[in-house]
Parts: C-alpha cells; structure tokens; sequence
C-alpha cells in the first residue's frame, strides 16, 4: 500500500494543486458577484468609481465562476474518494504540505482581499457597503480557511464518511450555485449588451463629430453645410466616423438654428434613466436617446480664438 501511495503522489499534487488554483477563482469569483449586488442595489449619491457596479466585474466573476466550480468540486471529491479507500494517506507527506500550502495562499488572498475592503471604507464608501462587504469576506475566508484546518486535523479517513466534510461539501456548493443563480438576474443577455455597445459607439462618435463641428464654428463663424467639409484635415475625421459602423449608413445632419444642430440614427435601446456607466456615463448623459431613429439636438460651445504672438527678445 504505501509503494502505491507512492507512486501516486505526482497525482495527488496535481489533484491539490488544480484544486488550488479553482478554490481561489471560485472564491474571489462568488465574493465578486456578492460585492457587485451589493453595489447594484446600494447606490451611494457620491458615486465613488471603486463602489459603482460593473456589469464588467460581474461577468467576468460569472464566467470564472462557470468554469472554476467544476474544477474544484472534482478534484476535492477525487481527493476524499482517494483518501475513503486509503490510496492516499491522511499523514501523507504530499497531503500535508499542500494542505498547508492551500492555507497559506487562501490566507494571503483573503488578507488582501479585506486590504481592499477596509480601504474602499476608509476612502468614502457607505458604512452598510462596508459591513456587508466585510462580512462577505470574512465568510468565505472562514468558510476556506476552517474545512482545511479540519481535514487537515481529522482522524482516521479510510472507511469513514465523515459527515462535516460532507456539510461542507454541500454546504458551499449550495453557496456557490446561489451566488451564480442570482448574478444572472443582474447582468444583461449577450444580445442586449452587444446593443448598448453599438449604441454607446454611436455616441462615442456623435462626440467626436461635435467636437469638429465646434472648431469648425469657432474658425468659420457658422455651422457647416454637411458634415463632409469635415473630412480629413484638421478635423481629422474619416468616412468611418461619420456613419454607423454596423449598418453601414450615414449619420443624418440637419441644422437647426445659427448655432443649433441634430445628429440623428437608428438607435437600438434607450439610456434615459439608466445608471451612471463610468465608461461611458459622460456620453449618456449629454446625449439622451429612445431606441429607434432619434435626432439629438446639440449648441456650439463658441470659445475664445487667441491669435498667436511671435515672441521677442527682451532689450
């Protein structure tokens, strides 16, 4: 038997160190997902970027979540059915080492998750933010750190189903599969955010078309008849600007008084109401559309042209 155990270790530390790197995606994934409804459904009127939700941060936890879990929960089952049938030895070099070593990491990443905590509180962040935030990590910390304490301190494991091992087990998959059934109630479908992204590209380049327009107005004095005078030059625009990217068509022009004008196309969703998206926040809140063919009205902001001076030495 213990030639065979033997034999087995390079196995057995792969089986550890695998679940290692799954246990630390899972984690921090799950603990993502309970931050982000937190910040989703506690808004802070200071807005700070550090405590706004991000759908960014929330799939990202799901996808690491999706592929991590599996991970995990197989090879710690691997683990128990080995050291169940006594392949692996409870007192075994390998087992303690990098039960010791999942301890020591687990630990070092909590420590610099709750950093990351206490800060954000000390920086501004809501108290109940704090609280729950805290107590999130202090959770999953304790939840990691105290089944490989009692695994690790257990007796005797071959023959013997040990029923906290099992609680735990169970325990955190309910745990997990929770957190991931509730992050896709928060998140939009893939059709949806591929919308808002074509629709948050228009305004990205309706930004840019307004800038040329103001400093054509700042030097000609009055609005330009098209939007092709603004190819090339100093403007620095392309055709590519100038229409949508995905439909191919040209964005329409229309001037609407001395220093008024609308940019009008096809829009998919609307942003009026949403919250604010620190990528692209400033776009929606200058430029309010519904979805389908809106016209948004925008006035040159007329600047003050200074004329250059050749400098002159001093007598």
């Amino acid at each position: 038997m213990h030639q065979e155990q033997t034999n087995n270790s390079a196995k057995f530390a792969f089986f550890y160190m695998l679940s290692l790197a799954a246990l630390i995606f899972m984690s921090l994934s799950t603990g993502i997902i309970i931050f982000q409804i937190i910040n989703k459904n506690i808004i802070d009127a200071l807005r700070t970027f550090r405590g706004d939700y991000s759908s960014e941060a929330m799939k990202f936890a799901i996808s690491a979540l999706i592929i991590s879990a599996p991970i995990y929960y197989l090879t710690v089952a691997q683990i128990n059915k080995n050291l169940f049938k006594g392949l692996l030895d409870k007192d075994s070099g390998v087992r303690k080492w990098l039960t010791y070593f999942i301890l020591f990491v687990s630990s070092v990443v909590m420590l610099g998750w709750l950093v990351s905590v206490i800060y954000s509180f000390l920086d501004g962040e809501l108290t109940v933010k704090f609280i729950l935030k805290a107590a999130t990590a202090l959770i999953i910390a304790a939840v990691v750190f105290t089944y490989y304490l009692y695994d690790i301190k257990r007796g005797n494991a071959a023959g013997v189903k040990d029923k906290i091992i099992k609680i735990y087990f169970y325990g955190s998959l309910i745990i997990v599969i929770a957190a991931l059934v509730s992050a896709f109630v928060f998140i939009e479908s893939p059709r949806e955010t591929r919308n808002i992204k074509h629709d948050d590209n228009i305004l990205s380049q309706f930004d840019r078309i307004d800038g040329a327009i103001n400093d054509y107005y700042r030097t000609n004095k009055k609005l330009p008849d098209s939007l092709d005078i603004l190819l090339g030059g100093r403007f620095y625009l392309s055709e590519d600007i100038l229409k949508d990217r995905t439909e191919k068509k040209k964005f329409d022009y229309k001037i609407t008084g001395e220093k008024t004008y609308e940019l009008c196309a096809d829009f998919r969703t609307s942003n009026k109401g949403k919250e604010y998206n620190y990528r692209y926040g400033y776009y929606n809140k200058r430029w309010q559309h519904d979805a389908g063919y809106q016209c948004l009205s925008q006035k040159v902001k007329a600047g003050v042209i200074i004329d250059t001076v050749e400098p002159r030495p001093i007598p």
